[in-house]
């Protein structure tokens, strides 16, 4: 835990001006802003969470809806710029996933991760 504690502080020295965000609500259905004036809204329904975001320095908003079935976690959103992106995530246990999908610019991607990273 010490270490871990050391290595947040150190990389908290390296960033300019930290960002805090402060929530509020219920476990279902909650608010949250920082200190640069970004904002978003989640809502848990079942399965099912939804995001909406606001970019204060842009003035644009995003969105996400995410599904959760299983061991599998379906992703879609649209981004600031109006663009649609989708994921799919597979978990398999002790560390391990396989995310992959299409980003806002129609770009296929895909991540696999393991207990000591991703690649």
């Amino acid at each position: 835990m010490k270490t871990w504690l050391t290595v947040v502080a150190a990389a908290a020295s390296l960033i300019g001006a930290p960002t805090w965000a402060a929530c509020f609500g219920s476990t279902n259905m909650y608010t949250c802003s920082d200190n640069s004036g970004n904002s978003y809204n989640v809502n848990r329904f079942g399965n099912t969470t939804s995001v909406n975001g606001y970019n204060a320095q842009t003035g644009s908003n995003w969105n996400q809806t995410s599904q959760h079935y299983g061991n599998t976690t379906y992703t879609q959103g649209q981004a600031a710029n109006g663009n649609s992106w989708n994921s799919t995530t597979q978990s398999y246990g002790n560390g391990y996933s396989n995310t992959y999908g299409t980003d806002s610019r129609g770009r296929s991607f895909s991540r696999q991760c393991g207990p000591y990273g991703c690649y």
